[in-house]
C-alpha cells in the first residue's frame, strides 16, 4: 500500500556537509526537507521507493538497481561522511518486474552498489531515522511523457496490492536556466516551464504537465519533468491533496519540495 508521495529536489547543497554556506540561500528549501523528514517519519514506510534523473539509463527501457546492497554517499561532492548503507526490497522488486512485462513496460535491470546523487540526496536526508527501511532506486528512460506515465500507473497495481507500507520519491531539479549565472545560462522558457510545473502539481495535472511541448522541456534544461510524470501515473485517480512546501531557485535552478497527502 502506499504510505507516502512526494516530489524533492536533489541538489548535494542541501545536504550540511557539502552545502556549508550555500545553505544559508536554501533556507525554504531545507525547511521544507526537514518538515518531509517529519511527514515520512510519521507514515512508517518499510520500502523506499526513489526515481531519480541520475541513474543508469537507456533509451528503450526503464531500469531499476538490483544489487544485494546500495551505499549512499556524496564523496564526490567533498562529503567525507561515511556511506550510508540501505538494502533492496527484493520481492516488490520481483513483483514490479513480473506486472511491468505482463504490461508490455520494457524495464532493464542493473546492479551497482554506489546509488546516484539523484537518489542519495532524499535518502540521507529524509531516511536517516527508518531503520530496516528497504529501497528501490528506479531511473526513467529516453522515452517519451506518456510511457513515463503509463510506467507510474503500472507501478501503482504494484504498490497497491502490496501488503507493505511503501513511500515513493520523484527526486529532480526544475529549470536550470532560470538566471544568468545558472548552469545553463538564462533562458526565458525556465520560468514558464516551472510555472507550468507548479500548476500541473498544485492540481495534481497530468494532463497539464502532459502538455507541455518537447521545445518547452528542452529549452528549460531540467530533471524533475519525467520523475514526477512517473509519480503522477502512479497518484492517477487516486484521492490526493497536493502541497507544496516551497520553492526558490537561488542558484538558477529551481527547488521543489512538495507531498501529495493521501486519503
Amino acid at each position: 500500500m502506499l504510505s507516502f508521495a512526494a516530489f524533492t529536489p536533489h541538489s548535494p547543497l542541501i545536504v550540511p556537509s557539502v552545502g556549508r554556506d550555500a545553505r544559508n540561500r536554501m533556507s525554504s528549501t531545507i525547511q521544507a526537507m526537514c518538515r518531509l523528514e517529519e511527514e515520512l517519519y510519521s507514515a512508517m514506510p518499510e520500502t523506499v521507493i526513489v526515481i531519480s534523473s541520475h541513474s543508469i539509463q537507456f533509451p528503450n527501457a526503464f531500469s531499476v538497481n538490483l544489487h544485494d546492497e546500495y551505499t549512499a554517499s556524496l564523496a564526490e561532492f567533498g562529503d567525507l561522511s561515511a556511506p550510508v548503507c540501505f538494502r533492496p526490497d527484493l520481492g516488490l522488486i520481483d513483483s514490479m518486474q513480473r506486472a511491468l512485462r505482463r504490461g508490455g513496460i520494457p524495464l532493464s535491470l542493473n546492479s551497482t552498489h554506489a546509488l546516484d546523487h539523484g537518489t542519495s540526496v532524499p535518502l540521507l536526508l529524509l531516511a536517516s531515522r527508518l531503520k530496516d527501511v528497504r529501497v528501490i532506486p528506479i531511473s526513467y528512460s529516453g522515452l517519451g511523457p506518456k510511457e513515463h506515465f503509463a510506467f507510474g500507473r503500472t507501478l501503482k497495481e504494484v504498490v497497491m496490492c502490496s501488503p507493505r507500507r511503501i513511500a515513493v520519491i520523484a527526486s529532480g531539479d526544475l529549470s536550470h536556466a532560470l538566471s544568468s549565472d545558472a548552469p545553463a545560462g538564462y533562458r526565458a522558457e525556465g520560468a514558464v516551464f516551472d510555472e507550468l510545473v507548479s500548476q500541473s502539481v498544485s492540481n495534481v495535472s497530468a494532463a497539464k504537465l502532459l502538455s507541455a511541448s518537447p521545445e518547452l522541456v528542452e529549452a528549460a534544461s531540467d530533471c524533475g519533468y519525467r520523475p514526477l510524470l512517473v509519480l503522477f501515473g502512479l497518484l492517477d485517480h487516486m484521492n490526493v491533496r497536493p502541497e507544496i512546501l516551497s520553492y526558490e531557485a537561488p542558484f538558477g535552478v529551481g527547488y521543489m519540495v512538495a507531498q501529495f497527502h493521501l486519503g
